[in-house]
């Protein structure tokens, strides 16, 4: 049955950057189509609260403290979920940071740096932990979560540019060495989701509606229209898809030049 290509059920999901925003709305979509859900963040009772609130739905879900950008933490993080269900098979790298808004000839190299260390580094170390869990089950799905500014270019974001440009290309890799021990890595490109990160544009009327004239679809997604599509790359539904980029932005790639 197709229906049942989708059911979670039996996998273990870790998502970083899951205690808000994208991340949060993709670990429960996990866990509502049956995965068990490792949410991971920086803090500890950020991370209990969003694990603690899907339990109390009947939903499986642990929370496990993890600054992505800290070696020792990526590897607290997997050695524990390893030791609780003894398997890992989805993988979601969400957790990203934008903390320089301004012209590349005047970025701070440590904000360059701290951008290149959450938004890629860490999405690299984290697969690489995960690899051989998954070569040796024989099976594996790996998300990261680029952006549309990983397919172009925008004014006074650069070091955020970059590194979303850098998952693309790093998903790209992983799929084409690691597809033969049935390990599959997919990016997801959302567009503009009401998030924190997004907030200081979106609260702006003139910059939010100048945006909407913009999109095919006149608004910005919710956290919760980017958790379908990373339910489907979970599952056996896209058992056939790697190194696969998937734009999610409402048609904004796609809005006319003129008119």
């Amino acid at each position: 049955m197709i229906k049942e290509k989708f059911n979670l059920t039996g996998k273990v999901a870790i998502i970083t950057g899951a205690s808000k925003g994208i991340g949060a709305a993709m670990a429960r979509g996990m866990a509502e189509f049956g995965a068990t859900v490792v949410i991971s963040s920086r803090k500890q009772a950020a991370v209990d609260a969003v694990a603690e609130q899907f339990q109390s739905e009947g939903l499986a879900a642990i929370g496990i403290e993890c600054h992505v950008a800290n070696a020792e933490h990526r590897e607290n993080l997997i050695e524990k979920v390893m030791a609780k269900y003894g398997r890992i098979d989805i993988l979601i790298n969400n957790a990203g940071t934008n903390p320089y808004f301004g012209p590349i000839h005047k970025m701070p190299e440590n904000l360059y740096l701290k951008t290149m260390d959450v938004n890629i580094n860490s999405a690299m170390a984290l697969s690489n932990l995960v690899y051989p869990i998954m070569k040796e089950q024989g099976s594996g799905s790996i998300m990261h979560v680029s952006s549309i500014s990983g397919l172009h270019a925008s004014k006074m974001m650069a070091a955020y540019d970059i590194s979303k440009h850098a998952l693309i290309a790093l998903g790209k890799n992983q799929a084409i060495e690691w597809g033969k021990y049935n390990i599959r890595v997919n990016t997801i490109c959302p567009g503009y989701v009401i998030t924190k990160l997004s907030k200081d544009l979106l609260e702006n009327e003139a910059a939010l509606n100048s945006l909407k004239a913009s999109m095919p679809l006149g608004r910005p997604a919710t956290p919760d229209e980017m958790a379908g599509l990373a339910v489907f790359l979970a599952s056996d539904a896209s058992s056939y898809m790697t190194g696969s980029t998937i734009v999610n932005d409402g048609g904004l790639l796609h809005a006319p030049l003129f008119g």
